[in-house]
């Protein structure tokens, strides 16, 4: 197999094709659209040429930044341990003014967080991305420290340890599945990491520089899991990061040594370090954590909720319904009318804001025995909704039972929690007996075939290129994709 830095041009990243001068501007690709043709199991010629040319500008955009990356890879392990120092004792500093009765730092409340989920979605469905291209270089020693990295982030084929498949389910817990309608600055990241999964041949030193920037432990990732817990929302995805990034056995260390393996030793070092700078710096652009906790505001998310249901309430209500004289069909058809519908529904008492929700009508519609409108709003569009009407309320700021808390009431009530499968199979039927539908049937039919498939590969060579395309990011958390890792990751020792 041809070596990934044969064709590596260190000094500057190789010149777009002449052929390519014809294909339309990048720029009437919204970001949203080329993020989805990215994430194909494989993208169009188009889509990965637009891609290359956008990740180019990223990177000439990266020029204006400043960085505190060291120039000499000698004194990047002493900042890495000088980092991860600093944010630990940032935290320790939170963790006493928690201690002492200071309130959250990030979120609000339950709402706030939920939306923090949906805006880094898009982001946080690509994890471990920007080093897929590394994986068809299985047999490279080079690239064997951040392969290994990908592997991780893909839980080495385990469900319970992929990065994505832990994120999707969290937002599904929450119905916050719905996010594609984000703002173009919330996908810059996502965008990124999908380019350099499917450029790496010229753009090793950035995917090398980018990973090295990512893996670092940053303070927002232990304040995050904190508060979600304490909110009542798994942690689990940000605390695997926690543990997984460490500097001393972790991500962060292996970003080093796969960069000290990487270093040409013959060439210009000075511009592949350069370059991996700039790498690096791709990691300050787009939406990030602190921006996206800082623009949320309850009054235009509420806002935002009602217009989005709008569009199919406007026919939906009967002629009797009526607020301040007007149909209930009537404020909805027109989304301008929204804030004034809310304004209508608090002065005819339908909503009762800074008190208990449970004495509003309107939330009563929602929840309750006899709720008219049980399942028209979202979990996570039910919890804006609360926290829009509770805004004030003595009782919304009674602590909660926080996530970790629940799951240990639940393991001392003898209640496995819902994703303990070991606990869930324990009161479902001995793990020893095997049912009939263990056989092969259509739910496994695709995992059969691919086992058949490899079989059937004449060398190694050709079960891992199998392989490696089952683990591109459109697909590594699904069952082949996990089997596939699994396979690799064995076969890679």
């Amino acid at each position: 197999m041809q070596n990934l830095t044969d064709h590596i041009h260190y000094i500057q990243p190789a010149a777009r094709p002449a052929s390519a001068a014809a294909a339309p501007a990048v720029a009437a690709t919204p970001l949203r659209r080329l993020y989805r043709d990215l994430m194909r199991d494989q993208p169009e010629s188009s889509a990965l040429q637009q891609g290359e040319e956008w990740l180019r500008q990223q990177l000439l955009a990266t020029d204006r930044l400043e960085s505190d990356l060291p120039d000499d890879i000698d004194d990047i392990g002493d900042w890495i341990a000088a980092s991860t120092a600093l944010v630990g004792q940032r935290y320790r500093h939170y963790l006493e003014a928690r201690k002492a009765g200071g309130p959250r730092q990030y979120f609000s409340g339950k709402s706030h967080a939920l939306y923090f989920l949906k805006s880094v979605a898009p982001t946080k469905l690509v994890d471990g991305a920007w080093l897929y291209g590394l994986t068809p270089y299985w047999n490279d020693a080079r690239f064997t420290a951040l392969i290994r990295i990908y592997l991780e982030e893909l839980g080495d084929g385990v469900p319970e340890r992929n990065h994505v498949l832990l994120f999707k389910r969290l937002l599904a817990a929450h119905g916050c599945e719905h996010w594609e309608n984000l703002s173009e600055d919330h996908y810059v990241q996502g965008v990124i990491q999908l380019a350099l999964a499917r450029h790496a041949g010229d753009f090793l030193p950035e995917v090398i520089g980018f990973n090295l920037g990512y893996e670092q432990l940053p303070l927002h990732l232990l304040i995050c899991a904190y508060e979600l817990n304490e909110l009542g929302i798994d942690p689990t995805y940000f605390t695997l990061h926690v543990t997984v990034d460490n500097a001393d056995t972790g991500h962060a260390r292996k970003a080093l040594e796969g960069l000290v393996e990487t270093m040409p030793r013959v060439g210009d070092r000075q511009a592949f370090m350069q370059r991996v700078a700039r790498g690096y710096k791709l990691n300050m652009l787009g939406a990030g954590t602190n921006s996206v906790i800082a623009e949320f505001d309850i009054d235009r998310e509420i806002v935002a909720v009602f217009t989005a249901k709008s569009a199919t309430g406007k026919e939906a209500h009967s002629d009797y319904c009526r607020i301040g004289g007007r149909a209930v069909n009537d404020w909805l058809s027109d989304p301008a009318q929204i804030p004034a519908f809310l304004d209508a529904l608090v002065e005819r008492d339908w909503i009762r804001r800074g008190d208990d929700p449970q004495n509003s009508r309107f939330w009563r519609l929602l929840q309750g025995e006899r709720a008219e409108m049980f399942g028209v709003f979202s979990a996570y569009e039910q919890q804006v909704i609360y926290d829009w009407i509770a805004a004030g309320w003595e009782g919304a700021q009674r602590r909660q039972i926080s996530f970790r808390a629940r799951q240990r009431l639940m393991d001392t009530l003898g209640q496995p929690a819902p994703s303990d499968w070991h606990g869930v199979r324990g009161v479902l039927r001995n793990p020893a007996q095997r049912s009939a539908a263990d056989g092969q049937n259509d739910f496994n039919l695709e995992l059969r075939t691919l086992e058949e498939t490899l079989a059937a590969q004449e060398s190694r060579e050709q079960a891992m290129d199998l392989l490696v395309q089952l683990m591109a990011p459109a697909s590594h958390h699904t069952p082949a994709g996990l089997m596939a890792t699994r396979i690799y990751s064995r076969m890679l020792a």
